[in-house]
């Protein structure tokens, strides 16, 4: 059995019942279950229907995502977390660059790494190496003035860790920034990677080795093993190319708010929920939130 979720985000639009019966209805599925009203419905459905696909797309149009899933084994055990632009709203290394004043340059860089288009390793050092100079003391500017979390994101985290759950917060960014969203939001560790730091300033280098997809998958690995669990109890999300295998090998891997690249690699795809909506993929209802 598969269930069928239909989720928007209420700050822009709304899930009528109309909506949700009529497809039910298409697809034979079971009667219908809300979430949370005007936000998120969802209903069971024998199989995966032939026309899912067109009637995602048409979906998208209205600002709804649709996510077709096993029923089985659906309500994971681990969040494993990307963090720039998924856990919160920016690109930490872009908003370094923003104070340096070569923003442009590195966001420019930045948006071609994540959509696969430069190696991830060759394009940190070449963005890194713009902010050399820089005063250590801008990462706690960026911080307060800067870094905004994603909405849903601390919601995602307190209920899955109150129903057992264990949070890990992985990013290619760097560990300033991890140790404080994580910190914040309630995961249970965090790994980046770090700025090289002499004199009080930033030297340019990230210090070896450097933390990119491969490690992103070694993490998804080595923190399943430890918690004597399997990567397939593990939720995975993230938006850029070098979460791909970390989403591939979890047992949900989701692409929210994906760099097109991404987006065409990944089968669950959230494009206008908050990250809230990884609570409802998991048959949450919003009423059992533990705080946002």
């Amino acid at each position: 059995m598969y269930i069928a979720t239909l989720l928007t985000n209420p700050a822009t639009s709304a899930l009528d019942a109309a909506t949700v019966e009529n497809l039910r209805n298409a697809w034979g599925g079971g009667d219908a279950q809300w979430l949370a009203t005007g936000e998120a419905a969802e209903f069971s459905i024998a199989q995966v229907p032939d026309n899912a696909e067109d009637v995602w797309q048409a979906l998208q149009a209205e600002q709804i995502d649709l996510i077709i899933q096993p029923i089985e084994g659906r309500r994971k055990k681990m969040l494993l977390a990307d963090m720039d632009s998924t856990m919160i709203q920016q690109e930490c290394i872009d908003e370094l660059a923003a104070e340096a004043g070569v923003g442009e340059r590195v966001a420019e860089i930045t948006a071609k790494a994540m959509n696969g288009e430069l190696d991830f390793e060759g394009a940190i050092d070449e963005r890194v190496g713009l902010l050399k100079d820089l005063p250590e003391s801008i990462i706690d500017h960026v911080l307060k003035t800067r870094i905004k979390f994603m909405p849903g994101g601390k919601a995602l985290v307190q209920t899955m860790k109150a129903n057992g759950g264990y949070g890990a917060l992985v990013s290619g960014g760097f560990t300033a920034f991890t140790a404080k969203v994580a910190s914040e939001l309630g995961f249970d560790e965090n790994r980046a990677n770090t700025l090289e730091i002499a004199d009080g300033k930033l030297t340019g280098k990230v210090v070896r080795p450097i933390l990119g997809q491969e490690a992103k998958l070694e993490a998804l690995n080595e923190i399943t093993g430890k918690l004597g669990i399997t990567p397939t109890d593990v939720l995975a999300v993230g938006d850029g190319m070098n979460d791909l295998l970390m989403l591939k090998n979890a047992g949900t891997g989701v692409a929210l708010h994906g760099k097109p690249a991404l987006q065409a690699k990944c089968k669950v795809k959230i494009n206008h929920g908050d990250l809230t909506a990884l609570l409802y993929i998991q048959g949450y209802a919003k009423s059992e939130f533990v705080a946002d």
